[in-house]
């Protein structure tokens, strides 16, 4: 399993599907990205910064179900109507913020612990969203089945991850430095908008990568 073959099959897919995506995921996106502009001019600066991690439980496992639930219907060939997906999604929405919310929890503290055990958080955990959507795992179990079916894969998955990340993150810095704070509301909208929708190219990515290690003989005779 290379890597780069995985990276270009995942911008194949998301080109190719890039429009139904939009439909799905966009305006939800939107959405996120008005209530943490809400919640971030009508708060302190100091005040607890827990409220803005709670605006993106509310949207985040909304629009990320929705598109691991395409994602799984359009490899098996079919083409599910949005308003089924977001149904779909919303059935998930508690499980999938809890998740979520352990998720967040445990990898800001690792990353609080001289960064690198949250970098390996961050990677052990990635399939728990799939397994809890696709598998019907309840939160635990999906983190706990995350960290068995990443066990031997992680400079693989670390090394996708960063591929994606690594440009979104040169380009939210530059976004900034063209366009410093305080920024014009409408603009700011858009740029984070814009950011959080190109992101979701790491949850087909990721996707990609769980299919073909859930599937590979080794992981399935242990989960046997």
């Amino acid at each position: 399993m290379n890597p780069f073959d995985v990276l270009r099959d995942s911008l194949y897919f998301f080109k190719r599907n890039l429009l139904q995506i939009a439909q799905l995921c966009l305006p939800l996106v939107i959405l996120e990205a008005l209530l943490q502009q809400v919640v971030d001019h009508s708060t302190e600066p100091d005040s607890f910064p827990g409220i803005s991690v709670m605006v993106g439980l509310l949207v985040y496992p909304l629009y990320t179900a929705a598109l691991i639930l395409f994602l799984d219907a359009r490899s098996r060939g079919e083409s599910p109507r949005t308003r089924d997906l977001l149904a779909m999604a919303a059935t998930l929405w508690p499980r999938f913020a809890l998740l979520t919310a352990l998720n967040t929890l445990l990898i800001l503290l690792g990353l609080s612990l001289y960064f690198l055990p949250g970098l390996w958080l961050m990677v052990t955990l990635a399939f728990g969203e799939y397994l809890l959507v696709l598998r019907g795992f309840a939160p635990l179990a999906a983190m706990k089945e995350s960290l068995r079916l990443t066990r031997g894969h992680f400079l693989r998955i670390l090394l996708c991850i960063l591929c994606v990340m690594g440009p979104l993150w040169i380009l939210k810095g530059a976004s900034l430095a063209i366009y410093p704070e305080p920024q014009n509301a409408l603009l700011s909208l858009l740029i984070d908008s814009a950011h959080s929708f190109l992101q979701l190219f790491t949850t087909v990515v990721i996707f990609r990568l769980f299919m073909l290690i859930s599937e590979s003989p080794d992981k399935t005779d242990r989960a046997v």
